[in-house]
């Protein structure tokens, strides 16, 4: 099949690549000429692993290609996909200029019946925003359908490619023939394909993020009730996560979510929220608590240091807003960086993906190191800000070596309380006892 897909970030990539992995015709149209030309070339734009073979292999193969020009990325295509930003605008809502902007330049240039898929996160109506935009000018017929991707960033073409359901929005039989032949060599396994209304469709993205961010904010009031009455988080959390009803899954204290969907899904969804007068108190908690706890471990570094953090460096570990990717959005680390140049200590930082987009962003107003103990040289202390692999089984060793004190603030629980114990470390983590 022929398919165009329209944004090339982290969804559009993924996207266009995996259906090409399974035999499709692929073109993938961004407006970002350096960006178009860098693919081109051969060179993937963004961190997600397992992207790159698949991308590699396609362009060498012949069925996945870039352009800046829409008209000729969607030439003889069955299928569109709309994979654009929708950042959030100043009152929360998610900002579709771009989305609509397409739909317009779209409705002239269609030659044939072509079914417009919104791929990208949006509010309930896009879906018929964008069909009276692209009927504006259109000769053709052509259905618009809500598709929302269920994507983890650092397991996004896992989860393409397995995905644990496919939900499709529209009530086109035409349409729903034509997805269903799109989509039957990912679920060959018997996940579902659920059709539903766009509507539906659409709120069912907005629905599962927020749910997850709820559990994750209910886990973090929790881990902070742990350290009040003395109890610990990790043991609560086996106890619930092992209750079928609500599953081991995103039950992990630590320092808040951040990326590119939890933040903007739930603010998009409160916002929605209220324009129909509804007041969604629960969202309304979720984004209060996840902003103070992503410097949650700042005020016990300051009084660890006795209130005086001036000149004192800290080596931070993780850039990222999570492991597996290079992605910054949001990110509990930039909070904190700025937290901590606000109380005038200096920053030492390492990450294994993520530094060169902090370095775009902040410049020399931290130091970026090779490797993480290069971090740890002369330094007061140590924050652990994004749960890498590597950092869970250090060389304590040679840390003991580079640290000026045996501290360690860890956003992300990667140790045990005895092993920090044994090791002879002041140890501060998430809804567990402090080790001193």
């Amino acid at each position: 099949m022929k398919i165009a897909v329209v944004g090339t970030g982290y969804v559009g990539l993924v996207t266009g690549t995996c259906f090409a992995e399974t035999g499709n015709q692929v073109t993938c149209v961004d407006i970002n000429q350096e960006k178009v030309q860098q693919m081109q070339d051969g060179k993937i734009p963004i961190y997600e692993p397992g992207l790159d073979d698949l991308f590699q292999r396609n362009t060498q193969e012949g069925r996945l290609h870039f352009t800046t020009s829409l008209k000729e990325g969607i030439e003889g295509a069955k299928v569109i996909f709309l994979a654009l930003p929708t950042p959030p605008g100043a009152d929360g809502s998610a900002d579709l200029k771009y989305i609509l902007q397409v739909a317009n330049d779209l409705g002239p240039i269609l030659s044939d019946y072509t079914v417009i898929i919104d791929k990208s996160t949006v509010p309930v109506g896009t879906s018929d925003k964008v069909r009276v935009a692209i009927a504006k000018n259109a000769t053709v017929d052509f259905d618009v359908v809500s598709n929302p991707e269920f994507l983890r960033e650092g397991v996004a073409v896992e989860d393409f490619m397995k995905p644990d359901r496919v939900v499709i929005g529209t009530q086109s039989d035409r349409a729903k023939d034509l997805m269903s032949r799109l989509y039957a060599p990912l679920v060959r396994q018997g996940n579902p394909i659920i059709f539903m209304d766009e509507r539906s469709a659409e709120l069912t993205k907005y629905a599962a993020n927020a749910f997850l961010a709820t559990k994750i904010t209910f886990m973090n009031e929790i881990a902070n009730l742990c350290e009040l009455v003395g109890a610990n988080v990790d043991e609560v959390r086996k106890g619930i996560g092992t209750d079928s009803r609500i599953g081991k899954r995103f039950l992990f204290a630590g320092i808040g979510y951040g990326g590119s969907c939890f933040p903007k899904d739930v603010q998009a969804l409160a916002k929605t929220s209220a324009e129909n007068d509804y007041e969604f108190k629960i969202l309304d908690s979720v984004m209060q608590v996840n902003e103070s706890q992503k410097t949650k471990l700042i005020p016990h570094l300051a009084k660890h240091f006795k209130g005086d953090l001036a000149g004192k460096k800290i080596a931070m570990w993780g850039l990222a807003f999570k492991p597996y990717t290079d992605d910054i959005r949001e990110a509990p680390a930039l909070y904190n960086i700025d937290a901590l140049l606000e109380l005038g200590a200096t920053v030492s930082a390492y990450d294994p993906e993520a530094m060169g987009h902090v370095k775009q962003l902040m410049g020399d107003k931290i130091t970026f190191t090779k490797n993480p103990y290069e971090a740890l040289e002369n330094a007061d202390a140590l924050l652990i800000v994004t749960e890498w692999p590597q950092f869970r089984t250090p060389d304590f060793e040679r840390m003991d070596s580079l640290l000026k004190n045996k501290v360690i603030f860890d956003g992300r629980n990667l140790y045990e309380l005895n092993q920090m114990q044994e090791l002879g470390y002041t140890y501060y983590s998430i809804g567990r006892q402090t080790i001193h």
